[in-house]
């Protein structure tokens, strides 16, 4: 067994090692990221076939060898306990390991392309996967897709990470992952690589194109020669029987829109429902499944990811009465399951719901028109894009989706009709997808240029005023008109007698109240308003800005998470301001910072960032004074929040970050010359 200085020596030792491998590879050409792109998708691929493995295990512990015979002294009642304890389990992982693994996953990938330029923590990979083969093997309603794309998207950020890649090939990395993810799970190359580019970056380009089909064909590959090279559902053929079925397949678009749109608002209902319930995150997941557990008493088919009832459905095996009833308890199961906070995608239950409604549909347009109608499967492969396509605004997924997971390319014509009016209509009824909805209730800009927005960066936090001046709620409104006067402030946060957030009051509040008469013996808790919004210290700064602009606020409390009548702080017009001027130099670093890396790449040359500390040879001296080797230039200068052009007549101090372009065999005589070392 090694000892600690053993061990700290090898890791020494393979971390040198890594560093001089990264240092010879040539980390900006085309081959570099198509070999990354191709590990990201051999390794995504193989963490699928374990994930899907994993749930099998943990379905068989669940309800064939295992708890049933532990429950049996329950009778029937003791599936009712099953997605309970899986979320006993699930929910405290979630909280307290990676709270981004709450949910269904994409939302989170496609805020950290926007926010964080694609850099997503590790560990999100290992508990996204644990506690969502926990939640869906224990019954819980939720599709494996989704804890994958999230898993794949993580891992090629990591690798971003690791090799210090910009943000524009750390995006690609991510997109390459979540790629790799869907062409794994449903064995659906195509349809990974267009979703990746139609839901997660939202744009079609060929600068992306390229390498995440490799990842996904990477990906495929592995998951085939571990699953099988089947597709993922065994059906019968089907095609159109006659151009008279169009209208009913129209007919069909518009329910699959109602579906899709009700699936979205009860999910979102129940998650800002238990959002909002002060209770410990951890338990909220097993408190959601309770309903799911009594669902499965009637209704056990709507446990988990439901693909096996999908292909009952599909080949015209269940009673319509039960595919009409299993729409609504799958929409409800799965609303409950991941609204509650537990763990697992979206993909798989609209897919299941749309299959249902499909077929339900289709036994009653096959009795009234037999002779023009195709069979009752028919309807329920239509019916599952649809829906799907109605909940994630993603038609062009929705139908490749359909063909490689039943290998039938014949109804095409009826997918389109549905799938289009579909899309059309729920888009109609509701501008925000299942996924980019829980990004605007974030306040997270979705403009696909995403430069557009300057502050998408800023978090309310680092801008706002902390320990800002409040007022008491006991202070009479004579004290309120000298606080208004010596303080020059047009509104203030009120505090109760304990200390917490009470309201606001506004100096438009006191003249209202002077206008209506006396203010003799009145208070502030008189005249304060109570219903008051709030941000939070993580909100990114586009959302207060959105409250502001929409309901023009001068100024917003800004409170603790944990305890909403903790006052942390204060947002005002000038904060906004303020921030806005940093967000231009930040804006203006990183597009300095791409365009010398770029010359450094062409040139054969480095870009340096030193940061002058006390006792450098450097500081207090002019930069024409400075020994540096031929060829080497300053190029700016960052001081405090500035960015300085450099001249030779600029003296240098103490925390100034000079930006050097030197040939890289004369790196270290350029950290000589700075440092006064040798």
């Amino acid at each position: 067994m090694l000892s600690r200085q053993e061990a700290q020596e090898s890791s020494t030792y393979f971390s040198r090692l890594f560093q001089r491998v990264r240092g010879r590879i040539d980390l900006q050409t085309i081959t570099a990221l198509m070999g990354f792109a191709i590990i990201i998708g051999v390794v995504t691929g193989l963490v699928a076939v374990v994930f899907i493995k994993l749930i099998g295990w943990v379905t068989q512990f669940s309800f064939e060898q295992g708890l049933p015979q532990l429950l049996a002294s329950l009778g029937s009642a003791w599936i009712v306990l099953v997605p309970v304890i899986g979320a006993l389990i699930s929910g405290p992982m979630i909280a307290y390991w990676a709270i981004e693994a709450k949910g269904h996953g994409v939302p989170e990938v496609m805020q950290a392309i926007i926010t964080r330029g694609g850099r997503i923590r590790p560990r999100v990979a290992v508990v996204k996967s644990l506690a969502s083969a926990v939640c869906i093997g224990t019954g819980g309603s939720a599709g494996r897709e989704g804890p994958i794309v999230q898993v794949g998207s993580a891992l090629g950020s990591t690798v971003a990470q690791l090799f210090r890649l910009g943000r524009e090939r750390t995006v690609t990395l991510v997109a390459c992952g979540a790629a790799a993810g869907i062409a794994a799970t449903f064995n659906a190359p195509i349809a990974g690589v267009i979703f990746a580019m139609e839901v997660i970056l939202g744009e079609f380009t060929t600068h992306y194109f390229g390498t995440v089909v490799v990842a996904a064909v990477a990906a495929s590959v592995v998951s085939r020669h571990f699953l099988g090279d089947n597709p993922a559902f065994i059906m019968p053929a089907y095609s159109l029987v006659s151009a008279w079925e169009l209208p009913l397949y129209a007919v069909l678009g518009v329910l699959a829109a109602v579906v899709g749109w009700a699936f979205v608002e009860v999910l979102y209902f129940l998650e800002d429902t238990f959002d909002s319930w002060r209770f410990p995150d951890a338990l909220k997941p097993a408190v959601g499944a309770v309903p799911v557990g009594l669902i499965a008493l009637a209704y056990p088919q709507a446990l988990g990811t439901g693909l096996p009832v999908i292909e009952q459905a599909l080949v015209g095996g269940l009673p319509w009465t039960l595919l009409l009833v299993l729409v609504f308890a799958k929409l409800i199961a799965t609303s409950f399951t991941l609204g509650s906070g537990n763990s697992g995608g979206i993909f798989s239950p609209s897919l299941f719901m749309g299959a249902m409604l499909g077929g339900a549909f289709g036994y009653g347009v096959h009795s009234l028109f037999p002779t023009v109608t195709a069979g009752v499967g028919a309807y329920a492969l239509v019916g599952m894009a649809s829906v799907f396509a109605a909940a994630a605004h993603a038609p062009l997924t929705a139908f490749l989706i359909v063909f490689e997971m039943s290998g039938d390319y014949r109804m095409i014509l009826p997918l389109m009709v549905t799938v289009g009016l579909s899309t059309i209509l729920s888009q109609y009824m509701r501008p925000y997808s299942i996924y980019t909805l829980k990004l605007v209730k974030r306040g997270i800009p979705l403009e696909r240029d995403r430069d557009v927005d300057l502050m998408r960066n800023v978090t309310v936090g680092e801008v706002m005023t902390q320990n800002p001046d409040v007022v008491r709620t006991d202070m009479s409104l004579r004290e309120l008109i000298d606080v208004f006067n010596r303080t020059r402030h047009h509104g203030f946060p009120v505090l109760d007698h304990e200390g917490r957030l009470f309201g606001v009051v506004t100096i438009q509040d006191l003249e209202r109240a002077m206008a209506a008469g006396s203010i003799e013996g009145r208070t502030v808790a008189d005249i304060a308003q109570r219903d008051v919004t709030v941000v939070y210290p993580d909100d990114p700064l586009s959302k207060a800005l959105l409250y502001m602009s929409e309901q023009n606020f001068g100024r917003i409390p800004v409170v603790d998470p944990q305890d909403p009548t903790r006052l942390v702080g204060l947002l005002r017009r000038e904060n906004i301001v303020r921030a806005y001027r940093h967000a231009i130099l930040r804006k203006l670093e990183e597009q300095h910072r791409e365009e010398s890396l770029r010359l450094g790449h062409l040139t054969e040359t480095e870009v340096l960032e030193v940061q002058l500390a006390p006792g450098m040879m450097a500081v207090g001296r002019r930069i024409r004074d400075l020994s540096l080797p031929p060829h080497a230039l300053i190029t700016t200068v960052r001081r405090d929040s500035r960015v300085l052009i450099a001249h030779g007549e600029m003296l240098l101090q103490p925390g100034d970050t000079l930006v050097i372009l030197a040939q890289k065999d004369k790196v270290d005589e350029v950290q000589r010359a700075l440092e006064g070392e040798g």
